[in-house]
């Protein structure tokens, strides 16, 4: 009975504090149809219906990642990082960055895995394949962008492992995007650049972040508030490179083939 109540108390807070973030949202849509717009809100009551399902959805869903998905991640970190885990019961040698290797397995499949998942970016990816006629692929495109999160989340948890600074990833990161875009198709040049802000949406942000901040207070010598984010920012910045690279790749094959025939 007790933990019912606990329940009811927590969706009652998480829902009043949603109510005070969503409503100024309302306020702006619904201010400018009828002061400046000056026109009546066309189907009010399906406008109505959905800004309640909105509300009720962002409230059960933080109420998932604060009772579920971060302390999951949290978790799997904790596990992950336990020295008898990783040496086997062996604790008489200090921890190498190398001894880590099931957390970046771990990280590149979790990558890979959410953003497949991620409901943006399948609505982008099927935006693009239609407005591209078909020349963007579906699935090359959404396996681009979860090859570039895997890759990038896997380094990000070596450098929060290492300690090392992460302006140096993003910078020498941001160079090569700089000379992919001077040579990469320019159809996909603008795609490529959204597809680092897509990916990291409802699905992904959650997890990523409770993995990294978990890694962060398990791993001796790692501040939190220091080490813990920055996940978020390879999982943005390596699909831009993965999606380039992969347009990249396809041009080139097109190219190849088109000699063949002409040679042939």
């Amino acid at each position: 009975m007790d933990g019912i109540l606990e329940l009811l108390q927590i969706i009652s807070d998480t829902t009043y504090a949603t109510m005070a973030d969503v409503i100024p949202i309302a306020g702006i849509i619904f201010g400018f149809q009828i002061f400046v717009i000056r026109r009546p809100i066309p189907n009010l009551r399906k406008v109505l219906q959905g800004f309640f399902f909105v509300l009720m959805g962002l409230s059960l869903f933080l109420i998932g990642l604060e009772e579920a998905l971060f302390p999951m991640g949290k978790l799997m970190a904790t596990q992950l990082t336990d020295p008898l885990f990783i040496l086997g019961g062996e604790v008489s040698r200090v921890l190498r960055w190398d001894d880590y290797y099931w957390v970046y397995i771990f990280a590149f499949a979790i990558g890979f895995s959410t953003t497949l998942a991620e409901p943006s970016l399948i609505a982008v990816a099927i935006k693009a394949q239609e407005v591209s006629g078909g020349s963007i692929s579906l699935w090359g495109l959404r396996l681009a962008v979860a090859f570039g999160v895997a890759i990038g989340i896997s380094l990000g948890t070596y450098r929060i492992v290492s300690g090392t600074p992460l302006h140096y990833y993003i910078i020498a990161g941001y160079v090569v995007v700089i000379i992919q875009t001077f040579y990469a198709p320019k159809m996909i040049i603008a795609l490529a650049y959204d597809s680092g802000g897509v990916t990291t949406s409802t699905v992904t942000v959650p997890l990523v972040t409770a993995l990294g901040l978990g890694l962060a207070s398990t791993v001796p010598g790692r501040s939190t508030l220091l080490d813990g984010f920055g996940l978020i920012a390879f999982a943005s910045l390596f699909p831009i490179m993965t999606v380039m690279g992969y347009a990249q790749l396809s041009e080139w094959r097109s190219k190849r083939e088109s000699l063949k025939q002409k040679e042939e």
